[in-house]
């Protein structure tokens, strides 16, 4: 099982330094302010209207950077919440909605779910540095199917067990493009937090959380 470290929920906001930016600002103005007022011309006073304008906005920066304050707490609890979902997929077993598939014990499994008939369908397989292993023509009829690859390749050699990837190349009668959508089952033991968003593992493949289709106990 892996499952690397935490460190989208972990982040330092930038609030505190606003914050720490917005005081030292405010301490300089109420100095200047005083100076100002210290040093005034009797005759010309200062325009107080003008300071108490500046006085409003500096209040008004200060609220903001509470709100911020706020969404960052925010945004937190919500990538903890991400975080916690996708641990909980770990050891089990789920559809995906994705290409790659492992072999296992010699032989490989795809879903596939066709808009409407294909007069015509080219399937190929590739292998994890993206080389054509396997190609071959099948019938698809409208609806979900399953394909099982022997894991033999154009000539019939047996490959080893690892990722593959298949595509499905399918045509209507008048040649226009049917939408074929692919997905394969298979067992979560990781999740990934390197990036913005937590990425299921299982063995090579990496999976959205948005792909997950349907989710199985072990």
């Amino acid at each position: 099982m892996i499952l690397n470290a935490i460190s989208s929920a972990s982040g330092t906001g930038t609030a505190a330094t606003d914050r720490a930016g917005i005081a030292d600002n405010f301490d300089t103005f109420l100095q200047i302010l005083t100076t100002q007022l210290k040093n005034q011309n009797p005759l010309e006073p200062l325009d107080t209207n003008e300071f108490t304008a500046q006085l409003v906005q500096f209040s008004q920066v200060e609220q903001q950077i509470k709100q911020n304050d706020n969404l960052e707490a925010i945004a937190k609890l919500a990538a903890a919440s991400a975080a916690t979902n996708a641990v909980s997929f770990i050891g089990k077993r789920v559809t995906a909605a994705t290409t790659q598939a492992t072999m296992a014990n010699g032989t490989a499994t795809w879903h596939y779910d066709a808009a409407e008939t294909a007069q015509a369908a080219a399937f190929t397989i590739r292998d994890s540095s993206g080389s054509v292993v396997w190609t071959g023509d099948r019938e698809v009829a409208q609806g979900s199917s399953t394909f099982v690859w022997d894991g033999r390749d154009t000539n019939g050699n047996k490959l080893p067990d690892g990722d593959y990837t298949l595509s499905v190349e399918a045509r209507a009668a008048d040649l226009s493009a049917i939408q074929v959508d692919i997905s394969t089952e298979t067992t979560i033991d990781g999740v990934d937090f390197s990036g913005d968003e937590p990425l299921l593992m299982a063995g090579g493949t990496v999976i959205s959380l948005s792909d997950v289709r349907h989710i199985y106990a072990q």
